[in-house]
């Protein structure tokens, strides 16, 4: 009964916290009794041995000096209910810091004031610390043992769930969880590789192989999440580990790393549900930091497109690097707005200079007015329309924007003297099928042109890559919001596979060939395997904890105008030389010569001036030979 009460009591005030001064006074309280209670230990419980000793004066001086340092180091400001390793820390510091000054002034008393005995025995202060730390440290572990114990019974849908990792994250991992009342879980054992672990208990939860786990005891605990609490777990084995829950319909939720911890401790907020990122089964891309910083420090640097997904990345990276002045350019105003509103602390944190202007890098003497105005050194070319059923429609802007555009930007890089000229490409401009990718491809061809020239000192580079995860409309945010929405999820073809990279690799990639590049080179990146969207769509599904043709469904709605199965990252033509980076490889091929091209580009010009799009269609294709459609309205043209 008194049991049942002391649980309503809690449940019902488990929002109200003590006052910390008064858990500063029943720290003081607790001190003082162990003070008293030493002397009696100390003397045998004898009072006549007292006479020797200014017993109430010295304990106004401990008193003193242990309310000082319990102030100074602030054990009192934790909450009880949740006391932690820090905590103990903290009383474990103040009682020594105590102690310490106590034999200090000991000492001091007898020999300045040349006194033949102590005016308290060594061994009081010693015996005195040792009953104090074990009051304090005691008195919490056992109120928070209570209140654990008894607001625990009152948690309602409790799963099961099973901690990968019995080392210290995992033990850390396994007190947070204890210690919120409304984690609503029961953690009935710990996975770990090291086999000599395998039967043991840790804080009395046992520990388990990943294959007794597998075998048996999911099934038989009924687990329902795993949590990964492995620190500086490699990403290859971290995604075969995750795909090996998923397949097994177990929710995985993952601890970050220590020093994203909040001042040391871990939070059950921070247990989050692992992201798609993490079942891209290869390790990612570590680029040369240093190397990009003596680049970039500063510099003058111009970003176009600098509002888009990949632009805001690279500003966001730039920013850190020091430069003298960034000027970021984007014809978007609204999401630039919201760029400068993301990066303005870091800016002023940093104290780098910046620009954010409103401009189209097909009006070229908006562009021109910005190069002369603020002498570029470093010119990062991110803006291009990317979407290819919007381009497939929409002919004339594809090649106003990602080929016009692009010409612009080179033209007025050469006339200003900039250094290096950085253009982002796409595996879409390999082998096209779509108007976009073949936009792109005449941009690269217009800007490897550029290096047969030999008026200028420009360096032109290009940089390739694939998909981007969580990329303004990418599959990654699309399929998300089908999920929120019930389904279904929409996959164009069973059999479609893209090269899928994270937004940063993206961006270091970027950076990374604006140091190396001499010039005229296509950096490609070693992006491993490429993925099955369908398996993609049936792994976002399970991360969100729905089943599959149960709770949501997947629907094939057919191949999109100009969509091809597989992309490629070089075409026939092309081969590969190697770079500093194991992870970064170079397209070789030929750069055609830019009379040549600049006679194409005329032929262009002039069919973008006509109303008939088949006929600027016809050019691209003139141009771009290896550009066939596919499942488009262009296909006649072929």
């Amino acid at each position: 009964m008194i049991r049942a009460w002391l649980r309503k009591i809690l449940s019902r005030y488990t929002g109200i916290y003590a006052s910390r001064y008064l858990v500063l006074l029943i720290d003081f309280l607790l001190m003082s009794v162990a003070f008293f209670i030493t002397w009696f230990i100390r003397f045998n419980f004898q009072p006549i041995e007292f006479a020797n000793f200014p017993i109430l004066n010295s304990y106004f001086l401990v008193a003193f000096l242990y309310l000082v340092y319990f102030l100074v180091f602030q054990t009192y400001v934790g909450i009880i209910r949740y006391t932690g390793y820090v905590d103990t820390i903290k009383i474990f510091q103040a009682t020594i810091a105590a102690s310490a000054t106590i034999f200090l002034a000991i000492y001091f008393y007898k020999y300045s004031f040349h006194h033949e005995n102590y005016f308290m025995p060594l061994g009081i202060v010693v015996i005195h610390a040792l009953f104090t730390l074990f009051n304090l440290i005691s008195t919490r572990v056992l109120f928070k043992v209570v209140y654990i114990s008894l607001i625990g019974e009152t948690r309602k849908g409790k799963k099961n769930i099973l901690i990968y990792g019995a080392g210290q994250s995992g033990v850390l991992t396994l007190n947070t969880l204890k210690n919120d009342p409304k984690s609503g879980v029961i953690v009935v054992g710990f996975i770990d590789d090291n086999q000599s672990k395998a039967g043991k208990s840790l804080m009395g939860v046992k520990i388990y192989s990943p294959a007794q786990v597998l075998d048996y005891i999911i099934e038989k605990q009924q687990v329902e999440e795993i949590i990964i609490a492995i620190q500086n777990i490699s990403p290859i084995k971290k995604s075969n580990l995750l795909t090996l829950f998923l397949e097994r319909n177990i929710q995985v939720k993952n601890v970050p790393p220590i020093e994203q911890w909040i001042n040391g401790e871990l939070s059950i907020k921070q247990i989050k549900s692992v992201r798609i990122e993490d079942l891209l089964n290869r390790a990612p891309i570590n680029l040369d930091a240093e190397n990009i910083f003596q680049n970039i420090s500063n510099k003058t640097i111009l970003i176009t497109g600098a509002a888009g997904s990949i632009g805001s990345e690279i500003a966001r990276q730039v920013v850190g690097y020091k430069p003298k002045l960034i000027i970021f350019v984007d014809q978007a105003e609204s999401p630039m707005y919201e760029l400068e509103l993301n990066l303005r602390r870091k800016i002023e944190r940093l104290h780098v200079s910046t620009k954010f202007l409103i401009a189209d890098v097909s009006n070229k003497c908006a562009m021109d007015r910005i190069f002369k105005e603020y002498k570029v050194d470093k010119v990062f070319h991110a803006a291009a329309y990317k979407h290819v059923p919007l381009m497939e429609a929409n002919p004339y802007e594809a090649i106003r924007v990602n080929a016009l555009g692009t010409k612009n930007m080179a033209d007025l890089a050469i006339e200003n003297g900039v250094g290096k000229f950085v253009m982002i490409s796409t595996d879409k401009a390999v082998n096209p099928t779509n108007i976009m990718g073949a936009s792109k491809r005449i941009a690269e061809m217009y800007i490897q042109s550029l290096t047969t020239l030999k008026n200028h000192q420009t360096a032109f580079i290009t940089t390739r890559f694939g998909n981007v995860l969580g990329s303004n409309g990418s599959v990654i945010p699309m399929f998300k919001r089908q999920i929120e929405n019930g389904g279904p999820v929409t996959v164009t073809h069973p059999d479609i596979t893209r090269y899928f990279m994270t937004i940063p690799e993206a961006c270091q990639l970027v950076l990374e060939a604006g140091c190396m590049g001499a010039g005229g080179e296509i950096f490609i990146f070693d992006m491993g395997e490429s993925v099955k969207i369908i398996d993609v769509a049936r792994k976002m599904i399970k991360l969100s904890g729905l089943e599959l043709g149960k709770d949501i469904q997947i629907e094939i709605s057919g191949l999109r105008p100009g969509e091809k199965l597989y992309e490629e990252l070089l075409s026939d033509a092309e081969n590969t030389l190697p770079t500093h980076h194991p992870k970064i490889k170079i397209a070789k091929i030929e750069a055609q010569d830019h009379a040549h091209i600049q006679s194409e580009y005329d032929k262009l010009l002039a069919a973008f001036n006509q109303p008939n799009h088949l006929v600027l269609v016809a050019q691209i294709k003139s141009l771009v030979k290896e550009y066939v459609s596919n499942n488009s309205v262009y296909e006649a043209l072929d």
